[in-house]
């Protein structure tokens, strides 16, 4: 399940830079975020799909 991973990254960082996060710390969250997202993308482990952007990080 990784198909977008790399679109949603790359905006999840921009997310970051624009929320006022240094780069690196915008990187470090987006990375969580990201693998989160694919982790609990349903019907994670059975081939390829899209992953689950509608994870939320915990607080």
């Amino acid at each position: 399940h990784t198909h977008g991973t790399g679109c949603t990254l790359a905006s999840a960082i921009a997310v970051g830079i624009a929320q006022g996060l240094s780069v690196r710390s915008a990187v470090v969250r987006a990375r969580e975020y990201v693998i989160g997202a694919i982790r609990t993308a349903p019907g994670y482990g059975t081939g390829h799909g899209p992953i689950n952007h509608a994870y939320q990080l915990p607080f």
